[in-house]
Order: C-alpha cells, then sequence, then structure tokens
C-alpha cells in the first residue's frame, strides 16, 4: 500500500503571541523587567514605549527641564520667566504623557503600587502648584522661591530608562543602616578628640597664625577637626600647639590615625561589602528575570517533536527577525548554525534560551578580499621583496621598533623646540609615521584595515596626518610672515602629546586597564547621573540660601567692598585673602564648581564661609558626595578591576564566543567577535549566575524574582521558602 501522508504542518502561531514572544526575549536581551499587559493591543504599545526615539526624547526633556535652573534667576545666562515656565510646562506635559503610556501597558494594581509612579505624578503637581504660586506672587512684586526646582531629579531618577541610578540609589539605601553605625562611632570619636583638644589647649592663650583665639569654642573644634579627617587643614591647624610644645603633636598624630586613616578605612570597607552583596542580589534577580523571559517567550512558540517541545526553524526566523530587524541574513544563518548545530530543522529548550546572549554579542562579517594592489599589479605585489618587506610589518618586532620612536619622540617633545636640530627631528618623526602608515596599508587590505572597528588605526592615521597639516601651516606662516598663531603651535603640541597614547595598545597591562575603562564606562555614566542629581539638589539649596552674599569684582575694581567680595564681614578672611571670590552660589554654573571644588576636599574649609547654617551645609555634601557616593564609585572600581584581572588571567572565553569564532557562512566571509565590550562587570557576574540555572529549568515565578531576598542562593532555596 502507499505510505501514509506525512501528519500536516502544525499551523502557525497567532502574529500576537510571535510579537509577545519576541517582547520577552527583547526584554532579556537588554535585561528589562517592567511587567506589561500581554494583549495585542498593549503589547504593541510596549513596543512603542521602547522604541529608542521614545527613550530619547524622554532623555532629552530631562535635562532639558534640569538645565532650566542656567536660565532662571539667578541665572547664568537670564531668559523671560514667561520663556522658561513654557518649557517647563511643556517638560511636564511630556512627562504625563509618558507615565500615562506607562499606565496603558502596565497592569494597574502594578502601575499603582509602584512608588517611582507616585513620586512622578507627585512631583509633577509640585512643580505646577509651585509655578502658579510664584507666578502669581511675580505679578505683584512680591518676592518668593521656587522650591519646586528641587524636585526635578526626581524625573531622572524614577522614570523606567533609568533603572541604572534607581539600582545605585537602591545600593545607597541598602549601605545607609551599616554606614549609620559606623558613622555614630565616628562622630562620637570626634567629639571625645574635641573635648580633649578644648581642654588641652583651650586655657592655654594660645592664637592662630591669624591672631585669633585657638582651640577655645567647643563647636569650632569639633569643625576643625572634622576638616582634619581630611587633611585639608594640615598642618596648619596643629601648629600653635606643635610650637607651644613637641609633645601635643602626639594628640593630632593619634587623631589622625584613628578617624582619617582607620575610620576612613572603615567606611569604604564597609561601602565595599554592602554594595558587593547588594550588587550580586540585584545581577542574580536580573539573571532569572532574564531566564524566566526566554521560558516565556520558548512556551509561546513550542511544538512536540516527539516527546520533545521545540521552536521550528521557520519561526525561529520570524522571531530574530522580529527581535533584531537590522542584523544582516548571513549573521541570522551564523545564529541559527549555533542554535541548531546539528541541522535538524528546530530549535531545543537549552538552546533557545541562549539566543539573548547570542544578540547581545556583537558580531562583524568581514568579506574576505584580496589587496587591489594584488590585482592591479601581481607581480609586483607577489614578488619576493614584497612579500619579505609584509612579512616585516606583520612581524612582532615592528610594533616594538615603532613603540621605541614614540618613545624617543616622547623624549624630544619635552625638549626646547626652539633648538633647530630639535625642530628638524619633528619632521623626521612625522615622516617616520607616514612610512608607518603606507607600509600597513601595503601589507594589509585597506578596507579591513579602516574598518569601523579599527579604532586605533583610524587614530593613528587622523592624528599624524592632522599633525603633519598643522607642521606645515605653522612652518609656512612662520617663514612667510611674522605672524605667529599660538592656537596653531597648541594644536601641534596637544597632537604630539596625543600620538604618545599609541603606546597603550601596545603593552598587555596597559590593555588591561584600558579594557576595564571601556568596560566601566557604562556604570561610570550611572554614576554621572548619581552625582548630576545630587548636585542639582544642593545647587539649588545652595542657590536659595547662599545668593548675592559673595561676589567677583575684576582686578583693579573700585567698587566698595571689592577686596572683600563685595562682603564687609569677609574683611581679612582667608577667603577674601585668597581670592576665592568666584567661589559663590551667584547661579547654576558657580554652584556647581563651588561643589566639584567640595568634592575635591582640598582647601575646602578657606572656600567655605559664613556661620554655622553654612557650615552644617557643606559638611551635609561632603558625608553625601564624599563618604557616601564617591565611596561606592570606588567599591564599583575595585569589584570591576578584581573582574576584568581575573578574566585577563583565566582567558575565559564562553562555549557561544567559540562557535562564532569558528563558525563561517559561505566561502567568502568570516565571522568574528567585534570586541568584548559587553564584557561589562554586570554581564559578567550576570553570566556567572546564569550559569548555576539549569536551561531546562522553568526556574521562578516573577513574583518570586522581584521578592528574592538578598541571602537567598538561587531558585531551590526560594522552593524551601514556599514549602514552609
Amino acid at each position: 500500500g502507499a505510505a501514509p501522508a506525512p501528519p500536516p504542518l502544525p499551523p502557525p502561531p497567532p502574529a500576537s503571541e510571535l510579537l509577545l514572544a519576541a517582547a520577552f526575549v527583547s526584554d532579556a536581551q537588554y535585561n528589562r523587567n517592567i511587567p506589561f499587559k500581554t494583549s495585542p493591543e498593549a503589547v504593541r504599545l510596549y513596543y512603542l514605549y521602547n522604541h529608542w526615539i521614545m527613550r530619547t526624547a524622554t532623555y532629552f526633556f530631562i535635562f532639558l527641564n534640569l538645565s532650566l535652573a542656567v536660565f532662571e534667576e539667578p541665572a547664568v545666562y537670564p531668559l523671560p520667566f514667561l520663556a522658561t515656565s513654557l518649557v517647563e510646562v511643556l517638560c511636564l506635559l511630556v512627562f504625563f504623557g509618558r507615565l500615562t503610556h506607562f499606565a496603558k501597558i502596565t497592569p494597574r494594581n502594578v502601575f499603582w503600587k509602584d512608588t517611582k509612579n507616585i513620586c512622578i505624578m507627585v512631583a509633577i503637581l509640585l512643580s505646577l502648584t509651585d509655578l502658579a504660586i510664584y507666578g502669581a506672587l511675580r505679578i505683584y512684586n512680591i518676592k518668593s522661591i521656587r522650591w519646586s526646582r528641587i524636585a526635578r531629579p526626581i524625573f531622572l531618577i524614577n522614570f523606567a530608562e533609568s533603572r541604572q541610578i534607581r539600582r545605585a540609589f537602591r545600593s545607597i539605601r541598602n549601605t545607609l543602616p551599616e554606614i549609620t553605625y559606623v558613622f555614630l562611632l565616628f562622630m562620637f570619636s570626634l567629639l571625645m578628640f574635641s573635648l580633649m583638644a578644648l581642654k588641652l589647649f583651650g586655657e592655654r592663650n594660645l592664637q592662630t597664625a591669624e591672631g585669633l583665639p585657638y582651640f577655645r569654642n567647643y563647636l569650632e573644634i569639633v569643625f576643625d577637626l572634622y576638616v582634619l579627617v581630611t587633611t585639608a587643614n594640615s598642618p596648619d591647624v596643629m601648629m600653635p600647639a606643635f610650637d607651644f610644645s613637641s609633645w601635643y603633636a602626639l594628640f593630632f598624630i593619634a587623631f589622625v590615625i584613628v578617624n582619617t586613616y582607620i575610620f576612613m578605612s572603615l567606611f569604604l570597607a564597609v561601602v565595599y561589602n554592602n554594595y558587593k552583596k547588594h550588587l550580586k542580589n540585584e545581577i542574580r534577580k536580573l539573571a532569572y528575570m532574564k531566564h524566566r523571559k526566554m521560558i516565556e517567550a520558548f512556551n509561546l512558540l513550542k511544538e512536540e517533536e516527539g516527546a520533545q517541545p521545540v521552536v521550528r526553524e521557520a519561526r525561529w526566523k520570524q522571531l530574530v527577525k522580529l527581535v533584531a530587524p537590522d542584523i544582516s541574513n548571513s549573521h541570522r544563518e551564523l545564529l541559527l548554525r549555533i542554535s541548531d548545530d546539528e541541522q535538524k530543522g528546530f530549535i531545543d529548550k537549552k538552546s533557545f534560551v541562549q539566543l539573548a546572549d547570542l544578540l547581545n554579542i556583537q558580531v562583524i562579517t568581514l568579506k574576505i578580499r584580496s589587496h587591489p594592489l594584488g590585482q592591479w599589479m601581481p607581480r609586483v605585489y607577489k614578488s619576493a621583496v614584497s612579500q619579505f618587506l609584509r612579512s616585516m610589518v606583520r612581524h612582532r618586532g615592528f610594533v616594538w621598533t615603532y613603540d621605541a620612536i614614540i618613545l624617543i619622540n616622547a623624549i624630544f617633545i619635552a625638549l626646547d623646540e626652539e633648538t633647530p636640530y630639535i625642530s628638524y627631528a619633528e619632521w623626521v618623526f612625522l615622516a617616520l609615521y607616514i612610512i608607518e602608515i603606507l607600509l600597513k596599508v601595503y601589507t594589509y587590505e585597506p578596507r579591513v584595515f579602516f574598518g569601523k572597528n579599527q579604532f586605533w588605526n583610524w587614530f593613528d592615521t587622523l592624528i599624524i596626518f592632522a599633525a603633519l597639516t598643522a607642521t606645515i601651516l605653522n612652518t609656512t606662516l612662520r617663514s612667510t610672515t611674522k605672524y605667529n598663531s599660538q592656537q596653531i603651535l597648541d594644536i601641534v603640541f596637544i597632537l604630539r602629546v596625543l600620538r604618545l597614547i599609541r603606546i597603550v595598545d601596545s603593552i598587555q597591562r596597559f590593555r588591561v586597564i584600558m579594557n576595564t575603562l571601556i568596560n566601566i564606562v557604562p556604570t561610570m555614566l550611572t554614576f554621572g547621573g548619581l552625582t548630576l542629581v545630587v548636585y542639582c539638589i544642593f545647587a539649588i539649596i545652595g542657590m536659595e540660601l547662599f545668593h548675592g552674599k559673595i561676589q567677583f569684582f575684576p582686578v583693579n575694581s573700585n567698587a566698595p567692598y571689592a577686596l572683600e567680595c563685595g562682603n564687609p564681614a569677609l574683611k581679612d578672611s582667608l577667603f577674601a585673602r585668597g581670592k576665592y571670590c568666584k567661589n559663590n552660589f551667584n547661579n547654576f554654573a558657580s554652584s556647581f564648581i563651588v561643589l566639584m571644588e567640595l568634592t575635591v576636599v582640598n582647601q575646602w574649609h578657606d572656600i567655605l564661609c559664613g556661620g554655622r547654617p553654612a557650615k552644617l551645609y557643606f559638611i551635609a555634601f561632603h558625608i553625601v558626595m564624599v563618604i557616601i557616593i564617591v565611596n561606592i564609585f570606588v567599591s564599583f572600581i575595585l569589584e570591576a578591576f578584581f573582574v576584568e584581572y581575573s578574566l585577563e588571567k583565566s582567558e575565559v572565553e564562553t562555549a557561544i564566543e567559540q562557535k562564532i569564532q569558528d563558525a563561517g557562512c559561505g566561502k567568502r566571509l568570516v565571522f568574528k567577535i567585534a570586541s568584548k565590550r559587553y564584557r561589562t562587570v554586570d554581564a559578567l557576574l550576570q553570566r556567572m549566575f546564569e550559569a548555576e540555572i539549569p536551561p531546562e529549568d522553568e526556574g521562578p515565578s516573577f513574583e518570586e524574582i522581584l521578592n528574592l531576598s538578598p541571602t537567598a542562593a538561587g531558585p531551590s532555596h526560594l522552593t524551601s521558602e514556599r514549602a514552609v
């Protein structure tokens, strides 16, 4: 009899299911954990919400709203109140629209339980109320303050796009209890040493170098010793007592050892320990959430192949086209080869779960091309002399030779250019660098040598030819006219120094450090946002408290109290004598500069002027910015270097990366990993936790993941908690 007809293929999944699966995969790829409705309309709105244009527009209006402080009174560049208020209203309308869009895609109970949504709504209402009150009072010429401006950073923190900044704030919040205990001990030590200083020096009628009483007021002693913890007033604060008796130096040595070295190190240790613990908890949640979303996507598209659930090749291709529409067909075929390495026509659960990782690895497709000179002049290009020349350029000794040339060039840069031999040597170095570029272009295929991922090749070429152009222009001007452009000379000097950066790529350990710096750039941007929030809040408070109290006058100004920065109370003060008059809170830009100087802490007690409220303001900023945020940033740098160095030493390479490097589609194509940029600290830690999750395991539910505690070890721990 005739063979039985094969069973009909199952119908393709509905477009809505494919769209939903693509949304889950995209969330897993970018580590988004926004709980969204799964109806077709909500999924389409979710795609629109995550579109790069929508996110870019949101950030634009957030920073536009923050930058209004530059144009509002007290302003760097004054604009009419009507103009700034209309821009602020426009920003608030955009924020409200974005929040409404978010409400459309998330379940109602989730939306109203989310604190960040409530914060945004309250900030919008407060801003509109304050704007209306301020505008009404302004009509009647009644002076008031814009108190709601301090709430503007809330928009930067609480929109869904800013999850990294929120995570940094959560790290601070989780670290605060432990920091508080150390801080209380530190304050106890400070107060005890201050009391001892009052008893030791208060009745000895000592005076400072300015002729002021020395250590006779308890609160002033507390402040002076707090400044000593930062070493900003050392050894000045010690000298009156030290001049009186050398034995009193022991008091200050003991104070510095206990408070500067022990307590400040304790702050860093506590912050680092808690940061690391909560970072790993956050990353663990991301790993489980990513795995769960890939499982959900698989369950939407799966079919039965025997007793095994799989995703058919055709459906997989449709999914990848939706998630990554910009990748080439050859790249898509490469991903399919890796996912279905046995070419069975379907992808099992274990391989499907890896799709988000595959999409996160940046792969470039290299077409194997012969050198144009090999086509135009084959006999010359393939001659023995040509082959020897190309092998010499490829040899490691060629790189070492030019490294030595760069170092010699560095010595000549430091020498006086007015010497004729030094000036002529610059032309020799330029000629050597141009010969290097020409030899490399001769050896390597030009389109590969100048590929979009060949940063150092582009850097070398642009720097050398820019230096050549600037040097020729400067020489021409000097020889034809008496005109000597200092700007052109400055450009030439800068370009010469920039050439020295090339040596970074030649030394292995330098590359490790550079890779670490590149890997921490995303998180540096996160802490940049965190710093911006703190600076904005303290700058606005500072402008309201100290605006107009200090004025800057040009040199030789005849204005009253010009030498006292416009404030008679500052006569003969360190602030006025040090000519710190530009360090004021008269506008947003000046406030940022003062806060930057306070972050560095050098001479910050001299910059500080005013009574006790001013001192409390500056001490509060020092505690928040220097003790907490800078220590968290240092903690991240430590973790980044630990991960990067361990990675470099063990030469970790995942199976996925190895497959990509070994694979190729067609005779004229080669696939290569473009860079290790995706190997950030977060990504490496996340992959560490993902390795603990069996690919076939369904894993914890969304709700269990969100409630994961810092001590939870994994799904088994969650299972035991549910059993209890």
